[in-house]
């Protein structure tokens, strides 16, 4: 009998039940459940939620193309972890990358509006105290970012730097009770970037988002692992 909590199988298509299975999985990486670097061994996972293997199997490929974990032929898949140096090197590629993206976008007068919504849905996330939503404008951002350009090659790669790197910054943000307060100053940055876009400024704002990159590398592991300040009760 399957066990509480599993995903029913009678009269739901597989994709469903594979949709099902990753929002589970998904749930089990961002409360903590699933740390950094953890197997996810897909037999276990398929008695514990009660669904076949083939149907964990290919949730982690969902979660896989989302960035979430790391597949290895042969191997158990793992939640993706990243050390500091790892860190330091995306931040490096995507000064290079989204500073190049922003040059081009910038000489093609395209449409903004996608930024521009990227940068709403930030800062409404910021209003309301909701991390998860921030960080998906955050990526949002950066893939349109790249995506403007109209450079396919350029996109291609970045996708593979922001995916796993955001997905990586959800699970310790979220597991560990970040608030939206380290963003504050992100939000300027991004303001920056979108308003010299729109001047035309795309050498101004290749320096600027390699600078900002740069300077956001030297702090950000530590800003995601750190856990809210409790407050002090009053002494009577």
């Amino acid at each position: 009998m399957p066990v509480r909590g599993a995903v029913p199988t009678n009269n739901v298509s597989e994709a469903l039940v594979k949709h099902a299975v990753a929002d589970r999985l998904r749930a089990e990486i961002a409360s903590g459940g699933l740390r950094p670097g953890v197997r996810i061994v897909e037999g276990t996972w398929a008695r514990r939620i009660g669904v076949a293997q083939g149907s964990i199997r290919e949730a982690i490929n969902l979660l896989a193309q989302e960035g979430f974990v790391t597949k290895a032929s042969g191997r158990s898949a793992r939640v993706v972890t990243l050390s500091e140096n790892d860190v330091l090197q995306m931040y490096e590629i995507r000064g290079a990358l989204e500073g190049l993206a922003a040059r081009l976008l910038a000489q093609k007068a395209r449409d903004l509006t996608p930024l521009e919504q990227a940068l709403e849905m930030m800062r409404r996330a910021m209003k309301n105290g909701c991390p998860q939503e921030l960080i998906d404008g955050d990526l949002k951002f950066h893939l349109e970012l790249c995506r403007l350009s109209e450079n396919a090659y350029l996109f291609e790669h970045a996708r593979k730097v922001l995916l796993p790197l955001f997905a990586f910054v959800r699970i310790l943000v979220l597991s560990s009770g970040q608030d939206t307060a380290v963003w504050g100053k992100d939000l300027e940055a991004h303001q920056r970037i979108l308003d010299l876009l729109k001047e035309g400024q795309g050498e101004v704002a290749e320096q600027y988002i390699q600078r900002a990159m740069s300077r956001f590398a030297a702090t950000a592991y530590d800003n995601w692992e750190k856990k809210p300040a409790v407050p002090k009760r009053n002494r009577r």
